[in-house]
């Protein structure tokens, strides 16, 4: 091909696709472990014969930078993220706890968050915080703020109250506080979390968090395994499964009347029976066994709450020597007009019950004249065989 002199050179499509296309000495394959150096949370870091395949300047920056994020882990509380500065762009979120013992409350005061990741089309969000605790997560015992609207640094001032929480909750439990993103035409968006054990908590003091948001993270193998055999041994040793809320009762034998005093005094976080999100509660005793069928005893129906106060004492004649050989059923329903009232939950009390239940009709028997107040979780499992 001759070229004129001043004129620049042109290569032909041939040419060009030619050049393109050449590839050059032979290239090894890449290994996965050169686009995933850092390694799974739980797993130990790379071996010496794996930095060969990713080469020692990219293996000594993956261990550096796993150190560093561990030693953050460790610092902060909280579990190790794959990307440590993932967190701080969800935001932050100050609130405190306060366990009152006395009352079996806990108190959680959401004070602000600062720097929410916008949600919305405007570069803002609509952010409201919702609580639940962990294991048993479900509407009973979930609690939520308001919604601050078009602002990624929502001030709540708001406090929000768990009853009925026992020391054996404090040990188990773990609290769940998400910030969620409220949308009206479509489902509400999740922000970030984060989760305090309530065994961190001092009775009746209260502690401050400031602490940044994190995405739900996958759970390592080991800890599937580890919740595969809890669930296993909680479905062998016990069938009743779903927490249905919480109620109050107190016990006093009057030895004046020869009678044991029941007290229904109140109900908190009953599960939702109703299509408004609410129940309409009432509840029902029995002393068992019972041959003469004359021990039901019935509460006023309480309208529109899952947290009802009922303040009501039902009175069963019995020798002090024959409640070694009763069970108290207690059973929470929801009045419904036209038909079935619907079973909320139940829990059962006397010789044949254990842990709290049990405790509580000892502590009954051993205190003549002194009334006995606990809290007890509701399950929907129904006691006896009780139909409404």
């Amino acid at each position: 091909m001759t070229q004129r002199k001043g004129e620049k050179p042109t290569i032909s499509i041939q040419e060009h696709m030619a050049i393109d296309v050449c590839p050059g000495p032979i290239q090894p394959i890449k290994q996965i472990s050169d686009y995933f150096p850092r390694y799974p949370r739980g797993l130990p870091p790379a071996a010496p014969h794996q930095a060969g395949h990713i080469g020692p300047l990219r293996s000594a920056l993956s261990t550096s930078s796993a150190a560093a994020s561990a030693t953050t882990a460790a610092e902060s509380g909280r579990p190790n993220e794959d990307n440590p500065d993932r967190a701080s762009t969800l935001g932050t979120l100050e609130f405190s706890l306060q366990y009152d013992q006395e009352n079996n409350a806990l108190h959680c005061t959401i004070n602000k968050a600062k720097g929410l990741k916008p949600m919305d089309h405007n570069g803002l969000s609509d952010p409201y915080v919702k609580l639940h605790l962990l294991p048993g997560a479900s509407k009973a015992n979930k609690l939520r703020t308001k919604t601050l609207h078009n602002t990624l640094n929502p001030v709540w001032s708001e406090t929000l109250t768990y009853y009925g929480i026992t020391d054996e909750d404090m040990v188990r439990k773990t609290l769940r506080i998400s910030v969620c993103d409220e949308d009206k035409f479509r489902h509400n968006e999740f922000i970030g979390e984060t989760r305090i054990p309530l065994k961190k908590l001092k009775p009746n003091q209260i502690k401050n968090f400031n602490n940044c948001l994190e995405k739900q993270l996958p759970v390592s193998p080991s800890s599937h395994m580890f919740y595969a055999a809890y669930f296993l041994t909680k479905l062998t040793e016990d069938k009743s499964l779903e927490e249905r809320g919480r109620i109050m009762i107190s016990l006093k034998y009057n030895t004046q009347k020869s009678c044991l005093v029941v007290g229904i005094i109140r109900c908190a976080h009953l599960a939702a029976m109703d299509a408004n999100g609410f129940s309409d509660p009432y509840v029902k005793t029995y002393l068992k066994p019972d041959e003469n069928k004359k021990s039901k005893h019935k509460t006023a129906v309480k309208k529109k709450t899952l947290n009802p106060e009922f303040n009501e004492e039902f009175c069963y004649d019995i020798k002090y020597a024959d409640l070694t050989k009763k069970t108290l059923e207690v059973t929470v329903w929801d009045y419904d007009i036209g038909k079935s009232n619907d079973f909320i939950g139940g829990v059962s009390l006397g010789i044949n019950a254990n842990g709290e239940r049990l405790k509580h009709w000892f502590d009954c028997l051993k205190n003549k004249d002194k009334k006995i107040e606990r809290w007890h979780t509701l399950t929907n499992e129904l006691p006896g065989s009780l139909n409404d």
